[in-house]
Parts: C-alpha cells; structure tokens; sequence
C-alpha cells in the first residue's frame, strides 16, 4: 500500500465514523439521563429521508440538513412523550420506533428513490493542514458536518463535566429521585436529552442521504444505527472513549471497501458483515467484565421516573 492509497483509506474510514460520532453522542447524553432510546436507527432513516426529500425540493442541502434534525427530534419526542409521559417500557417502544421508522421512511422516500439531488455540501479544506500525508486529507479536507461531529465531542464533554446543567444532567441519570428531592426538573431534563439524541441521529441521517451517499433508498443506513447504540457501550458512557470507537469502526467501513476494490478473493457478503462481525465482539468482549459496566452506566438507565411527591 502507498501513500495514496494510505491517504485515501484514511479519509474513507473517517468520513465513514461521522454518522456514527453524530448518532452516538447523542444517545451518549440521552443515556447520561437515564434514557434507553434504541430507536436510533428509525430515527436515521427518518432523517435521511426527509434531508434528502428537502434538498431535492429545494435544492438546498443546508435546508435538507435543517429537515433531518427536525424529523429526528420529531421521533423522539413521540418517544418522549410515550415513555416519559405515558410511562411506557423504553425497550419495547424504542424497538417500535425503529421497526416504524423503516417502513414509514420507505413510504415517504418511495417518490425520490430515483430523484437526483444534485445539491450537495462541499470538503472545505484547511489550507495547510490537509496538505499533511495521509492524516491531512482525512481530519483537515471535511465537510462542515464534518468539522461539526468532532466539535460536538469538544462541546459535549465540556458541557457534561464542566458545567452546572452537565451535573444536573448525570445527577438525574444517576439518580432521578434524589434529584427531584432537591427540585431538578428531572422529566424537563430527560425530555431535552432525548430530543438532543434524536435531533443528532436525524443529522446523522441526513449526512448519509445528502453528503455520503447522495441518494435515498429503504434502509440507507444498513443497521448503522445499532452500531451507534453499541459504541456507546463500547465507550462506557465516555464522549472521548466513543471518538476513538466510531473511528476504529470507521476504519473496519473503509477496509471492507479497499478489500472489495483490490479484489480480495472473499466473498462480498462476507466482507459486508465485517462491521457488525466487530461489533458483536467488541460487544462479547466488555461483557466478560460485567463490572465496567456497572461502574460506568448511568444507575437509572431504562428505567421509569416516578415523581414521589
């Protein structure tokens, strides 16, 4: 392998972990409040769907973009409401999402499955810094979304350890009751994590359909949206532990494309289950050590809020 082909691998295993560093920090910090949500992928493919149906519309991405957070947000809070409101069991209504989120995103996006969009957002490159072998091409010639996804970990881990509403946010996932005694609005709090997670997993969504891809059909995202769920895992609940983990599966994207591309006499389908052949061991892997989790994992997470008084 040379340079080129180092530099071009590089920046594909880095464009392939965006979605999942923007969908996996936000189901970081709506599970930093003690909310499940695993209706991640739904709400991907709503916002992929709706980003891409916008921009074809308009002919504006950043209008598509904008369409994609405000579908994801629009999810969650229907998860929201459902959950936290109406007390229903978070797992069974988050897989309901998901398995809604398909089919209502195969039905809206069936009219533009062979539109073109041809509006897109253009790599700003760094002046520079992507001139650097290997590395400047893949972290300094992003999109702005890009820029984006690695700012938000700055952002988020400021907020959650370096600020009065982060404290307030852990302490509800922590502890919802004991934070209610000394009156934090803990369903106030829930409720904005979880629309932060969805308006973040729409975006990532919609980066799939609008920067990535430039297209729309059923499924777009292939189940990335559970890989998002487990990075977080895979992260114990660390913004700067989930960067590393999107771009380690980010580099095993990329490799099942190189390997495709040089011809590597393996079959197709094999290659193309590589990512979530990693994510079942890493998976396998940190559960051998039940008490990582345990130590890490918000005390309240999945469970109802009941107020006592």
């Amino acid at each position: 392998m040379d340079i080129q082909q180092a530099s071009t691998l590089a920046s594909s295993a880095v464009i392939a972990a965006i979605p999942l560093m923007l969908a996996g920090l936000g189901e970081l910090v709506t599970e930093k409040s003690g909310v499940l949500n695993l209706g991640v992928e739904g709400m991907m493919l709503m916002g992929a769907v709706a980003g891409y149906a916008t921009t074809t519309v308009t002919g504006s991405p950043w209008l598509g973009v904008a369409a994609a957070i405000v579908a994801g947000i629009a999810m969650a809070l229907v998860f929201a409401f459902l959950t936290l409101t109406m007390l229903a069991n978070q797992v069974a209504t988050g897989l309901s999402l998901t398995i809604f989120g398909v089919g209502l995103s195969a039905y809206v996006g069936k009219p533009y499955t062979s539109a073109a969009a041809r509006a897109t957002i253009e790599a700003l490159p760094i002046p520079g810094l992507a001139q650097i072998p290997v590395l400047g091409p893949a972290f300094f010639s992003l999109t702005p979304l890009g820029y984006v996804a690695f700012a938000m970990f700055a952002v988020v881990a400021w907020f959650l350890y370096r600020t009065r509403a982060g404290l307030v946010l852990r302490s509800v996932g922590e502890s919802p009751q004991v934070a209610h005694s000394v009156g934090f609005p803990v369903l106030g709090v829930r409720y904005g994590a979880t629309l932060f997670g969805g308006g973040m997993a729409g975006l990532a969504g919609g980066y799939y359909s609008i920067v990535y891809l430039h297209l729309w059909q059923e499924q777009l995202t292939s189940g990335r949206g559970w890989i998002a769920l487990a990075l977080v895992v895979f992260a114990t609940w660390r913004p700067w532990r989930l960067l590393v983990g999107a771009l380690l599966f980010g580099a095993v994207m990329a490799l099942q494309f190189y390997a495709q591309a040089i011809g590597v006499p393996v079959p197709t389908q094999f290659l193309a289950m590589l990512p979530y052949l990693a994510t079942i061991v890493v998976l396998a892997v940190i559960s051998r050590n039940p008490n990582t989790i345990k130590l890490n994992a918000p005390a309240s997470l999945g469970k109802p809020f009941f107020a006592t008084s």
